[in-house]
């Protein structure tokens, strides 16, 4: 480990903020909104409120050493700008798909070291499991994560407070989930999708579930169909484009 995990990065330039909107949670929280959703919270989105025709699509839990290549593809023949919330484990075991999906313009974001529940941890167990995450990121692609995404969505907001404060990462959530963990078929993974976004959505789904990545091609077509356009989840919250941007360690206060 090197001393990532006692500082953290800043990004240089400014940002603007996004609005968290208030969802129900899902009916089965085994992935699920956290229930403590407020309307304003700086350290919290789900969607933004534009009026340009964009959406962020979301891939959890990667990198799958055959899925998400297969993915890369098709984003790559299409065009298609997504992002990526990565494992930091899986990102020690292949670091060569995470150079490449940072190489081909997509995005890269923390979802923790060992994907726990981390409701009920601590604050320094918190920080560890993203600091070391956040350090396999920064030793394979030369950039840190600026976002973070909890395993499960559970993620209190009194951490989602802390996290924002301690290491200036927002807690990004989602506003369409096809509930895809489930495994329900393609077909049902990409007509939820379909079905659910519009303007401003942030998608959730994951590329180790092989339905998801065979429900792709549809899923991104029908989208560009409806003059929807992707980018990723720093662009929909008005940041410049993760790998245009320099970062410089500065010292915790605490």
């Amino acid at each position: 480990m090197t001393d990532l995990t006692r500082r953290c990065f800043v990004s240089a330039g400014t940002a603007t903020l996004a609005l968290g909107l208030p969802q129900a949670a899902q009916a089965a929280p085994v992935i699920a909104l956290p229930k403590d959703l407020g309307g304003h919270e700086p350290s919290t989105i789900m969607a933004v409120r534009t009026p340009s025709p964009v959406v962020s699509m979301t891939f959890d839990d990667g990198p799958h050493p055959r899925l998400t290549p297969i993915l890369l593809d098709m984003l790559k023949a299409r065009g298609l700008r997504a992002t990526f919330y990565v494992i930091g484990n899986r990102v020690v075991q292949w670091p060569d798909i995470v150079r490449r999906i940072a190489a081909e313009g997509h995005e890269i974001g923390n979802h923790s070291w060992s994907h726990p529940d981390l409701s009920g941890y601590s604050d320094a167990a918190v920080l560890s499991q993203i600091d070391r995450t956040t350090d396999a990121i920064y030793q394979v692609t030369g950039r840190p994560p600026v976002t973070f995404r909890p395993p499960y969505g559970s993620f209190t907001r009194r951490q989602r407070d802390m996290l924002h404060v301690q290491r200036k990462l927002p807690t990004i959530l989602w506003s369409v989930d096809p509930q895809d963990w489930r495994r329900p078929g393609a077909q049902a993974v990409a007509s939820r999708i379909l079905a659910g976004s519009r303007a401003g959505a942030i998608i959730l789904s994951h590329d180790i579930q092989s339905g998801t990545v065979q429900a792709m091609p549809q899923t991104f077509d029908g989208l560009r169909a409806r003059g929807l356009r992707f980018v990723s989840v720093s662009q929909i919250l008005g940041w410049p484009l993760w790998q245009s941007r320099r970062f410089k360690r500065v010292a915790l206060s605490g």
